[in-house]
């Protein structure tokens, strides 16, 4: 599978190997549908780092579950006057590393007769309508179909119609010289720390009772100097988690953005975006790993009917329900730590996970939306509607 490319044609080019390009590869390689379709997995990096952690709930055994590094059956939330201990069964919280998942995925693959990978940076996507042109700098590859995960910051933001916030992370992996961290219990949201004018919270993910992830994450439209998340990193482990001594072992640092824009004007009938560049981040809370499965199963579904790749579009009412969100914290961030906290205080986290999975029905919907402060979504309502 490792080879310099003589192949100058392909049925399939798919660029990026980061989770949508990797289940996207396996999705098709795995199918006896797509046994006679060639594909080429592009990527300018060949994956052998742990660059990255994935986490995402999920109810009983998944397809993951081989290579989970860590999992929680319960979870705490803290707020400014609420805070909660949960057991979250029939869901279970879990974590998985990026290198795990590379060469789980890689290795299937590799396996696969119909499936190339080149390692190589994409200059150029270009639709001839009839086909489509990848430019690399190997050389130049032909296909009847490209799905890209280069993301477009460019369109993003030269638009003003929909808000664009981001969630901004740094995390430390850390290990104490003491006792500090429940490994039974992950905290999902702790809004207890100054919020600045923004919604911050702090987010740990404990391994061991001497080892977990702190990670200080902002839903919030600017970023900030590096040394401001570490400073409130240092203060949280200091005060909160009462921990003077300890190591760092690794860190980790994203940026996922958060908006309802609509990602597929950048699709053509050749040319379809996938994964955080096609808009499959959940907007309201940038969790992308099990949306993008979902997407990826119904992609596959969707290029057995043989349509045009810029139809494969669909808007549901949940897009609406992240819309209001992300214009009532565009406008005044400071407002997500009273929505959160009123979301928990009033719903089960069953529910939550249900709803943000769009899963729920309208009864359940309404369950959830009257539990978050009812004026800052009638007030931007009436704004996207007047």
């Amino acid at each position: 599978m490792f080879f310099k490319l003589v192949q100058k044609n392909f049925d399939y080019i798919i660029i990026g190997a980061g989770a949508a390009g990797l289940m996207l590869t396996d999705a098709i390689g795995s199918d006896p549908y797509f046994k006679d379709k060639s594909v080429l997995l592009i990527d300018k990096d060949a994956k052998k780092s742990n660059d990255r952690t994935w986490c995402f709930w999920e109810k009983g055994e998944g397809d993951f579950d081989t290579i989970i590094h860590k999992s929680w059956s319960h979870i705490e939330f803290a707020g400014e006057k609420y805070q909660g201990s949960y057991e979250i069964a029939p869901y279970t919280y879990k974590m998985l590393r990026g290198i795990d998942f590379y060469n789980y995925y890689f290795d299937r693959i590799g396996g696969y007769k119909n499936v190339l990978f080149s390692q190589a940076l994409v200059s150029g996507i270009k639709d001839h309508t009839e086909h489509a042109v990848v430019t690399t700098d190997v050389g130049s590859f032909k296909a009847t179909q490209v799905f890209t995960s280069v993301f477009n910051y460019k369109s993003l933001y030269n638009q003003t119609k929909y808000p664009v916030l981001q969630q901004h992370f740094i995390g430390w992996f850390i290990k104490s010289e003491k006792p500090v961290f429940n490994p039974e219990k992950a905290t999902f949201m702790d809004f207890s720390i100054p919020q600045k004018g923004n919604t911050r919270f702090m987010y740990v993910l404990p391994f061991s009772e001497t080892e977990g992830l702190v990670e200080y994450t902002l839903f919030s439209t600017d970023t900030l100097a590096e040394e401001d998340y570490e400073n409130a990193i240092k203060d949280y482990i200091r005060e909160k988690l009462q921990c003077p001594n300890y190591e760092i072992i690794e860190k980790e640092k994203g940026n996922i953005p958060m908006t309802c824009y609509n990602f597929s004007v950048n699709n053509s009938g050749n040319i379809l975006n996938i994964g955080i560049a096609g808009g499959w981040a959940k907007p309201s809370t940038g969790y992308t790993f099990m949306s993008t499965k979902r997407k990826i199963s119904e992609l596959v579904i969707f290029l057995k009917k043989n349509k045009s790749l810029s139809s494969f579009n669909a808007k549901t009412r949940y897009w609406y329900y992240d819309l209001l969100l992300l214009d009532i914290l565009d406008k005044d961030n400071n407002k997500g730590r009273r929505i959160f906290e009123s979301l928990f205080e009033g719903s089960s986290p069953q529910l939550i996970f249900k709803f943000l999975d769009e899963e729920t029905n309208l009864s359940e919907d309404l369950q959830i939306i009257s539990s978050c402060p009812k004026t800052y979504f009638i007030k931007a309502l009436l704004n996207r509607i007047f």
